[in-house]
């Protein structure tokens, strides 16, 4: 799936609405969309994956021009936007689903989280050791449409206000010179 500079990267950290909305608005990201991945049964539906059973993680996948934004700089994106110490939980969402991930597409994005998150721990940059899996890319599955560009379409619903908001603040603060 890669074109000239066209690269994919798969996270998870929470709700999918959140991550979205945040590399939504990053230079050199030419797509994101919502879905699952981490999963053990085929083309699952959101209410399923709700219920923690089939193993899949809300997650993102994102198609960007390496020319215009490297790996690692998603890497500090993904990082400074969730909390990567909390298991199987993002504020109130709880339960594997909401599990901080990536799903690495190659060998060199393996070593480049592996080693981004053990320099954020070696730093302490957080409080409390990261907990983000790194686990190999398997397969990725679109959520429904009504859950695609939830933040764009629902900005004023109290979730996006009180959830999501915090986030774009955030990357508007510390990244205000890799937004589009």
């Amino acid at each position: 799936m890669e074109k000239n500079n066209l690269k994919i990267a798969t996270f998870a950290n929470g709700c999918f609405w959140c991550t979205e909305a945040v590399f939504n608005r990053v230079i050199g990201v030419e797509k994101v969309v919502s879905g699952f991945t981490g999963g053990n049964i085929k083309n699952p539906a959101y209410r399923e994956i709700t219920t923690g059973r089939t193993g899949h993680a809300e997650g993102i996948q994102i198609l960007y021009n390496e020319a215009l934004i490297s790996y690692i700089e998603l890497l500090e994106i993904f990082f400074a936007t969730h909390d990567p110490t909390t298991l199987n939980r993002q504020g109130h969402d709880v339960g594997t689903q909401y599990r901080s991930a990536v799903f690495y597409h190659s060998e060199d994005q393996k070593h480049q989280a592996e080693a981004f998150i053990t320099h954020l721990d070696s730093e302490h940059v957080f409080d409390s050791k990261i907990v983000t899996e790194v686990t190999a890319f398997d397969v990725f599955y679109n959520a429904e449409a009504d859950h695609h560009e939830y933040y764009e379409r629902n900005s004023g619903n109290s979730y996006c206000q009180f959830v999501i908001h915090p986030k774009l603040k955030k990357l508007n603060t510390y990244y205000s010179d890799k937004l589009k």
